[in-house]
């Protein structure tokens, strides 16, 4: 006979989703709660007390991110469970604080049925994973994992000149160095998809077995200014329209590779900005996105291309800068097979995947074995108030977890 299995409160997990939606609720039902800002401290504060409330130990280490453990039988490195609770500016109720509080309910389940985990369990709120404040994303999990020198971080500045160290003294939640993450039995993400495919495929949960690689550069067009009435055609130096055949030449290009890559064009600055005069100067950025590094390294050779192309024609000079550039992050192979069967033994329906965006699971991943599962979002909408998750399927995406949980405690 099979025995049942052990399940999430799921109106619970939907009562404190929406309680931390209130820390920073915008006018459209959406979430302003930017890291270290007063809505953060207190989502925090709430968080904390929460964990306090079910006998956790309560930890915070020196870049903010708190680690809260519940005991177990056995003093080993815990299985770790999280995300992050800081959102960008009018961004969705679900974004992070999902994966957080799905951590918190998991402990509140074992807790309610008088389990005590053979191995501890942490829940882990890692700060500012979005960088919508301070710059870059994912900024205390790369600090953690060695990918950002602390120091560097610390003088990040916002839009109002404060710092990353100044917010941080100020929000209360400066803790110590030896409060850091430096192992576990299992690291686990649970996080919307961001993205349609779940939606249209009819699936409820992605098994996420990496973060894909990605190449971001800036690219410098230089022409001249002229007068726009007064300047023949052929004896123009426009910024602009070479960007404009750049562009175009280069999706021509890109559009030959792999069928999975994507490419963005999503910074463009034009100089002088004046109807009547001709662009001088055009500074855009160019990034893309694939599994592949072979298929990466194609891509930033189209670009070179692109502007010897364009300098050839003699009319302007193009500059590139490498912005950033991340390889593809594998997770634990064992790991994400243990996230199938979970969602098998659930009776959930599933594919594997591989993000497109960036999360803390890819860093801490150097760190511990890391995996990710995904809940559908609807329309693919994310990083916007229209951010939606049905209730059942932040539910079903806990169970997940906590089944994973209570397999990894056997």
């Amino acid at each position: 006979m099979q025995t049942q299995k052990l399940l999430v409160n799921g109106g619970r997990l939907k009562k404190e989703l929406e309680t931390f939606a209130d820390f920073g609720r915008t006018q459209n039902n959406g979430v302003t709660r930017l890291a270290l800002s007063e809505e953060d401290r207190l989502a925090r504060d709430y968080f904390c007390t929460c964990c306090e409330e079910l006998g956790m130990n309560v930890k915070v280490d020196d870049m903010g991110s708190i680690y809260a453990t519940l005991p177990g039988i056995e003093d080993k490195p815990p299985i770790v469970i999280g995300s992050h609770l800081d959102s960008v500016k009018k961004g969705g109720r679900f974004d992070g604080v999902l994966g957080v509080l799905a951590g918190l309910e998991v402990v509140r389940t074992l807790v309610d049925h008088n389990i005590t985990p053979r191995i501890p369990i942490t829940i882990i709120n890692v700060t500012n994973e979005e960088g919508a404040r301070f710059e870059p994303s994912m900024m205390a999990s790369g600090v953690l994992s060695g990918k950002f020198d602390k120091q560097e971080m610390l003088k990040k500045k916002d839009s109002n000149g404060i710092t990353f160290e100044e917010a941080l003294q100020a929000s209360g939640y400066a803790g110590d160095i030896r409060n850091r993450l430096e192992e576990a039995t299992a690291f686990l993400e649970l996080h919307i998809e961001q993205g349609p495919v779940l939606e249209s495929e009819g699936l409820a949960i992605g098994v996420v077995e990496a973060v894909m690689g990605m190449v971001c550069y800036e690219i410098e067009i230089t022409g001249e200014s002229d007068h726009a009435g007064t300047t023949p055609m052929p004896m123009r130096k426009d910024a602009l329209f070479a960007m404009n055949d750049f562009i175009q030449n280069i999706r021509t290009e890109l559009n030959k590779l792999e069928q999975d890559l994507v490419y963005t064009v999503g910074r463009v600055n034009v100089k002088p900005n004046i109807h009547t005069v001709i662009p001088n100067k055009v500074v855009f950025s160019l990034e893309a996105r694939h599994k592949d590094a072979e298929v990466i390294d194609d891509v930033e050779e189209l670009i070179r291309k692109q502007a010897e192309a364009i300098m050839n024609e003699g009319d302007c000079q193009v500059q590139l800068t490498k912005m950033w550039s991340r390889d593809t992050v594998w997770f634990d192979e064992k790991l994400v097979t243990l996230l199938e069967n979970s969602a098998s033994a659930l009776g959930y329906s599933y594919k594997r995947m591989i993000s497109g965006a960036g999360h803390d699971a890819q860093f801490i991943n150097k760190i511990a074995p890391s995996v990710m599962l995904f809940a559908p979002s609807k329309n693919g909408k994310s990083h916007c108030e229209e951010e939606e998750t049905s209730w059942e399927e932040c539910e079903q995406g806990a169970n997940v977890l906590l089944e994973t949980v209570m397999t990894l405690l056997k």
